[in-house]
């Protein structure tokens, strides 16, 4: 491959006789990482995304298309003679690009826009966690004010309001204040009002073939903005795996309870999910219970999970979408921890500022165990600027969680970006840390 994550190059092309043709789909920090692995792959021979960003341009020849426009899609994907598509972002699943791909003869590691209602509709995810046994918070879908009210008074607080569509991380509010909950649920077409789950949340991803799953470790990430969990809740400003504090038979348990009879559902339903299958999990003190699917890598536990798998990504995430993981075997992983601090933009969530320079991308990435992965940048007059919410991801990676999580913060620490948002706790408890006080370069 040519170049670093990290540099300005506009774009690149990674080829290698006779290998896969992939094309994924996105922009953001999760796609560069699958970008990143996939181009690690030696059965991978190019690797094309679209739109893509400064980084994945790094790994990847970069193509303009419109991510929610699925017959665009399988048209960029036909032009290309692409083998694979792999969607990252939900939003185009959830608008059917997988069955536009799969209509034009191509395979496609992700689900129907009708599996993926797992994630589009909490609804919906609710109906299928009750046929397939699955254990997860109490609910009522509600679609009026009354309604609301009535699920607030039934469950108590903590109050948790659910948007029952997709609302890119952000459209669940978990309070006290009972005004706050109404005020959420009246912002939403409809709500899922839960009872609240006590314990501590874990992300599990596996990958599907619509019929077995392949668990990956598990990880856990960091919604709200600041440290000590405070703030407003986000697409997620940090994440690390795996967990050392986590029950040894968890994957297990969680693939035989949880993932397994989920797939079999939707198969029987007729509609097999094929592509991540990601499990959102409470560990209460009643056992373990769902608090969310989703359908897609998750932003930002991705980012820590490749950087430690050793399978190779190309030629599982074809055998996925070719509906046979039986000829990849259990997933192989490298020894140690990985630990990711995303750096967000000014403003965010709410009214993120761009076109802020950012420097010290390249001195972080130079350093020894650090990856610099793009999400909102672009290539300005004067250097990368900052051009969404969510801008880079830091990820560290060491032999154990407290090292891991040193390389992150001294890669974050080479960056500057103005007014930015960082939390300096990801992982602190975890490791058994305080938080380092200044994480930002100067």
């Amino acid at each position: 491959m040519t170049g670093r994550p990290g540099s300005l190059a506009l774009t690149a092309r990674v080829s290698r006789v006779r290998g896969v043709r992939v094309l994924l789909i996105g922009t953001g920090a999760r796609e560069h990482a699958l970008a990143l692995a996939l181009a690690r792959d030696p059965s991978v021979g190019e690797v094309h995304a679209a739109p893509g960003n400064p980084g994945i341009a790094e790994v990847a020849t970069l193509h303009s298309v419109d991510p929610l426009d699925p017959p665009a899609v399988a048209t960029l994907a036909r032009s290309l003679a692409a083998d694979l598509v792999v969607v990252g972002p939900e939003a185009p699943l959830v608008a059917g690009a997988a069955d536009a791909v799969r209509d034009a003869g191509i395979r496609c590691f992700g689900p129907s826009g009708a599996a993926a209602r797992l994630e589009g509709s909490k609804a919906f995810a609710k109906e299928v966690m009750e046929a397939a046994g699955v254990p997860t918070a109490r609910a009522r879908l509600c679609e009026s004010a009354d309604e609301a009210a009535a699920a607030l008074a039934e469950f108590g607080s903590p109050y948790v309001v659910k948007n029952d569509g997709l609302a890119a991380g952000k459209g669940v509010v978990v309070t006290t204040d009972r005004q706050a909950a109404i005020d959420h649920a009246a912002h939403c077409e409809r709500v899922v009002v839960e009872e609240f789950l006590d314990g501590p949340e874990v992300s599990l991803f596996a990958i599907s073939d619509g019929r077995r799953v392949l668990p990956m470790l598990p990880a856990q990430d960091f919604k709200r903005l600041r440290d000590g969990d405070r703030g407003p809740n986000t697409g997620g400003m940090g994440a690390y795996t795996p967990l050392p504090w986590a029950p040894a038979d968890l994957v297990t348990h969680v693939t035989a309870t949880v993932l397994q009879p989920t797939v079999a559902e939707l198969a029987k339903r007729g509609t097999p999910f094929t592509g991540l299958l990601y499990a959102g999990l409470a560990l209460t003190s009643r056992g373990v219970r769902v608090v969310e699917f989703n359908a897609r890598f998750g932003d930002p536990e991705t980012q820590p999970l490749l950087d430690l798998l050793e399978t190779p990504l190309g030629g599982l995430l074809h055998a996925a979408a070719a509906g046979d993981l039986s000829t990849v075997g259990n997933l192989q992983w490298r020894t140690g921890s990985a630990v990711a601090v995303v750096i967000a933009a000014a403003g965010y969530p709410e009214s993120p500022r761009r076109g802020d320079l950012i420097t010290g991308v390249a001195s972080a990435q130079a350093l020894n165990g650090v990856t610099v992965l793009h999400a909102g940048t672009v290539i300005g007059p004067h250097g990368l600027v900052s051009a969404g919410g969510r801008v880079l991801t830091v990820v560290g990676r060491g032999s154990e969680l407290a090292a891991a999580r040193a390389t992150a913060y001294q890669g974050v620490s080479r960056i500057h970006l103005e007014g930015a948002e960082v939390r300096t706790d990801i992982a602190a408890a975890a490791a058994g840390q305080a938080a380092e006080p200044s994480p930002m370069g100067q």
